[in-house]
């Protein structure tokens, strides 16, 4: 008779569902996907959206997903597109290969040790270690994080082409179908008195609804001490990363005279970065990412630091399809406080998701995919036709 083992599963009970889970390749794939409509931040803006797709296969023959998404290139932070591909296929799928992808610590180890930061390229292939696994055992990968406490998550959407009717447009429309009611604006793009201007007008235009601003950190400390009282009159509720990182004291300089929270994202990537943007008062909101935290597992830990630090969770985007999206619905469902809800319109944003059925929007709610892995399927002639060719 088999002695018990962990939590009364016997030893080769456990090596029964370790069997068939042997990493036995890593594939990646660069796919560009148009944008509904043009997408413009501080420093760039986007009518295409590209991702590199990464295809984890297993002894068993299952295979799992995930992708890693960045917004122009290496603008928003140092990675691009082609040196993610270029980063998978080189140090992290061979730092993988041959291990059991049940051991999420141990692979993200692995990974951290063959290539330093490359968040977003560690994600991807995480996130398809993760599907993988979950398809093969036929559980969510919500599961190996704790489990979901919540199957839908309040969601907003971002007005971002910098022309106020077609926002209004867009917003009102959003409204009606009852998928969004509350919205991020971007600033930065224009002169800081054209944009109170722009963001009056959707201000008055949407009554009821809550309004963030997201300044991409374009705004110096003189700019913003300047229009806080204008944000404040208008009834913004949360204002993100004003000041480009590294500007830590002004950052809380400008939170200490401001009414309205201050959300960090691009200042923090690391556990220790969360924790001098809070230890400064520099930002009482912390964004979520995948492309910051690198894997699932550090996403969660990202958002436990956050919270024992006084802050509260927003769940950021960087404009992710349907696969993106599901690989931060399985953490975001799992976390005991969400305050802020979350961002992820990417699927609704791309005029093809690569998922089929894509993830569903109602009652102004995004809701966690239930099924094996992060719950999607990859739609394979989406993937094919948008595949950039060499």
């Amino acid at each position: 008779m088999n002695k018990p083992g962990i939590a009364g599963i016997s030893p080769s009970e456990l090596a029964d569902h370790r069997q068939g889970r042997r990493i036995v390749a890593v594939e990646t794939t660069i796919v560009d996907v148009p944008t509904t409509r043009r997408h413009r931040l501080s420093n760039t803006e986007v009518t295409h959206q590209s991702y590199v797709i990464a295809r984890a296969s297993l002894s068993d023959g299952t295979v799992g997903y995930g992708e890693a998404a960045t917004l122009g290139g290496p603008r928003w932070a140092e990675e691009s597109v082609e040196a993610i591909k270029a980063n998978i296929d080189t140090y992290l799928a061979p730092a993988v290969l041959g291990a059991n992808a049940l051991d999420f610590e141990a692979n993200s180890a692995a990974m951290k040790r063959a290539a330093s930061r490359n968040n977003a390229a560690r994600a991807a292939v995480d996130a398809a270690l993760y599907d993988a696994a979950g398809k093969s055992l036929g559980l969510p990968a919500s599961q190996f994080l704790g489990g979901a406490v919540r199957d839908r998550i309040e969601v907003l959407w971002a007005l971002a082409s910098g022309d106020a009717d077609q926002e209004i447009e867009e917003a009102q429309g959003k409204l009606a179908a009852r998928e969004h009611r509350r919205f991020k604006i971007k600033l930065g793009f224009h002169a800081p008195a054209d944009d109170m201007k722009r963001l009056a007008r959707i201000v008055e235009a949407l009554p009821g609804c809550e309004i963030v601003c997201d300044v991409n950190q374009a705004w110096s400390e003189a700019t913003a001490i300047r229009y806080l009282p204008r944000l404040a009159e208008l009834g913004i509720v949360l204002i993100e990363q004003p000041l480009r990182p590294g500007l830590v004291e002004a950052t809380a300089r400008i939170a200490r005279r401001s009414a309205i929270p201050i959300m960090t994202d691009e200042a923090a990537f690391t556990g220790a970065e969360i924790v001098a943007q809070a230890t400064a008062a520099a930002g009482s909101v912390y964004s979520l990412k995948l492309v910051k935290s690198g894997g699932l597992m550090d996403l969660k830990r990202a958002g436990g630091i956050a919270q024992a630090c006084g802050m509260e969770l927003y769940g950021g985007c960087l404009l992710e399809t349907g696969l993106g999206a599901a690989a931060h619905l399985a953490v975001f469902a799992t976390l005991p406080t969400l305050e802020w809800g979350c961002e992820h319109f990417g699927p609704k944003i791309v005029k093809t998701d690569i998922v089929r059925p894509s993830l569903t929007f109602r009652d102004f709610h995004i809701h966690c995919p239930t099924g094996p892995g992060l719950g999607v399927q990859v739609d394979e002639d989406a993937l094919a036709a948008m595949t950039r060719k060499a």
